[in-house]
């Protein structure tokens, strides 16, 4: 089996390369990792995509016998940018991950597998993309183990019902506080900001303030 995976350069998920190919490598001893859609091989059995910001043409997707999106919620309700943190800032908890063949629309594939899991309301950004990775392992190696059972035949797949909804791409502007509201009330707005490339930001007195957010009780408690 020839397995390439398609994350973008800038991607949370890039750091994770080493652990995802340490998953996938006994389902295939050819593992391609790559950062350009335009630099796809071709004949290759899957393509798992990880938070790659742009939709493929058909004649990159036709590379593979099969292209792997997980969607972090419960199709055709959440397609678009970001749909776990827009979830998140909305209060819930309980998020659905939907393994999709991805086509030239996007997320209006059909659907493998889905399941739900629960996401803890303390954990900040590099937790919550941590258990994002993990559950997006989960699936991608069920449809692998599938796959490799059925002798290279891709798994029933249904189509996605009901009305859809859609999310927007975020901004800077997404992770801004108000500085009129408490932090008790702004929580989920902190947790899910990157400290790195997007942190929490307020203006005051027309000037610009940063704020990092990290979680001490672990270490503190080690002490």
């Amino acid at each position: 089996m020839k397995i390439q995976i398609l994350i973008s350069k800038n991607s949370w998920a890039l750091k994770y390369v080493p652990f995802i190919k340490k998953r996938l490598i006994k389902f295939s001893n050819k593992i391609q990792v790559i950062n350009d859609h335009k630099f796809l091989k071709k004949n290759y059995d899957i393509n798992v995509i990880f938070s790659y910001f742009k939709i493929l043409d058909k004649k990159f997707l036709n590379r593979s016998k099969s292209n792997l999106v997980i969607h972090a919620s419960n199709l055709p309700n959440g397609r678009g940018m970001s749909p776990l943190t827009w979830q998140i800032l909305d209060g819930k908890s309980l998020i659905t991950f939907s393994l999709i063949e991805v086509n030239e629309k996007m997320d209006e594939g059909k659907y493998y597998f889905k399941k739900k899991v629960r996401i803890p309301k303390h954990y900040l950004f590099d937790e919550i993309k941590k258990l994002q990775l993990d559950q997006t392992l989960i699936l991608i190696i069920k449809f692998l183990k599938v796959f490799k059972k059925n002798k290279m035949k891709l798994p029933h797949s249904y189509n996605q019902i009901g009305k859809p909804s859609y999310f927007k791409k975020r901004t800077m502007e997404d992770s801004k506080l108000n500085v009129h509201k408490s932090l008790n009330s702004q929580f989920n707005k902190l947790r899910v900001c990157d400290n790195d490339n997007y942190p929490a930001f307020f203006i005051l007195n027309k000037k610009k303030y940063v704020i990092k957010i990290y979680n001490k009780s672990k270490k503190n408690n080690e002490n």
